[in-house]
């Protein structure tokens, strides 16, 4: 091993995105659902008045990959409240938005 390499240094990875997926879909609801072996997300859309809710995309993980994404988003929502202050969940308003 040459003095300059760093073990245990996880590589490097370029991501590569297309366009169209660089331009995200705007949701405002998701459907979570799991079974022993994969957790499924499916992020929806619901436009007003009351519009036909359509799945935008759905997510399919392990139940390692989802415990590592759900660790990513409370950091980042740490961080967001910590630069834009605390994020207010009412829970009476239920005509659109994420289920919980």
């Amino acid at each position: 091993m040459a003095n300059n390499d760093k073990p245990n240094t996880p590589p490097h990875l370029q991501l590569q995105i297309e366009d169209k997926v660089a331009e995200g879909i705007y949701v405002n609801s998701a459907n979570l659902m799991f079974n022993k072996g994969e957790f499924v997300i499916d992020f929806i859309r619901i436009t007003p008045p009351p519009g036909k809710p359509k799945v935008m995309t759905r997510v399919i993980m392990s139940p390692f990959q989802m415990k590592a994404f759900l660790k990513a988003a409370e950091e980042n929502v740490a961080k967001y409240e910590n630069q834009h202050g605390k994020i207010i969940l009412d829970n009476n308003d239920k005509k659109v938005g994420f289920d919980r």
